[in-house]
């Protein structure tokens, strides 16, 4: 049986990605910070999820991911799709720093972890969540963005460092547009995608072994023309 660790399956995204690998006969590892969730999605699929709950955040989150592993035997793929974001129209301090803890710090110790197990395994699958937005800065969400583009631009070094190094390690990072769930904000949002369509394109993403892809597809049309768009345009828009 092949095994899925999900980062982040309480909800939205991650929740339809654990369906989708329990449904198709993976043992699925779901972690969350919300235990009620957690426990509901176990009792969708009694045999093939296990559940660890923890906060990215906190200093115990690796601790907790290790006894997962070992719950579970082992794992084939990793997938971190925990994230936070919200507008700091005053640049707040504490929406911030949440928001760096969650997709930067969170993030990189998971994956670090992640990449070197799969190293001593022989092989392994990591996926994450960034998102669009990691394109370019933006005025509204500026941490956002950015912890975005750091976890996009680590992804890109991973890929480009497992094929020097000729290891079975493959690398996927998937950049939503607006998917459905209360994470996506505003009043000028458009293709929005529901959180199932999302997780059937990421399944299929993962299974082709692609290092990047737009979610839904159609959004790489989107990231080509932010990030190519001059300075003089984007930064009246942004």
């Amino acid at each position: 049986m092949k095994k899925v660790i999900i980062i982040g399956a309480t909800s939205g995204i991650g929740r339809e990605l654990a369906k989708s690998y329990a449904a198709a006969g993976w043992l699925v590892g779901a972690t969350g910070r919300r235990q009620d969730y957690l426990y509901t999605l176990l009792l969708e699929y009694p045999n093939h999820i296990i559940t660890e709950c923890f906060d990215v955040t906190a200093n115990e989150s690796l601790t907790h991911l290790q006894s997962l592993v070992k719950k579970m035997d082992g794992m084939d793929l990793l997938i971190y799709n925990s994230g936070f974001g919200d507008n700091s129209e005053t640049l707040d301090w504490k929406l911030d720093k949440t928001t760096v803890d969650t997709n930067v710090n969170g993030f990189i110790e998971i994956i670090n972890f992640s990449f070197n197990y799969f190293l001593e395994q022989g092989y392994g699958h990591l996926a994450a969540t960034s998102s669009v937005a990691s394109q370019r800065g933006s005025s509204l969400a500026p941490a956002y963005s950015a912890s975005k583009a750091f976890q996009s631009v680590y992804f890109e070094g991973l890929h480009i460092k497992s094929k020097k190094m000729k290891s079975s390690i493959y690398v996927t990072d998937v950049q939503p547009g607006f998917v459905d769930t209360p994470l996506a904000k505003g009043s000028r949002r458009f293709w929005v995608s529901s959180p199932q369509k999302a997780a059937e394109q990421i399944v299929e993403a993962i299974e082709k072994k692609k290092w990047r892809v737009y979610i839904t597809q159609r959004w790489w049309l989107v990231a080509k023309v932010i990030k190519w768009m001059p300075d003089f345009i984007y930064h009246r828009i942004a």
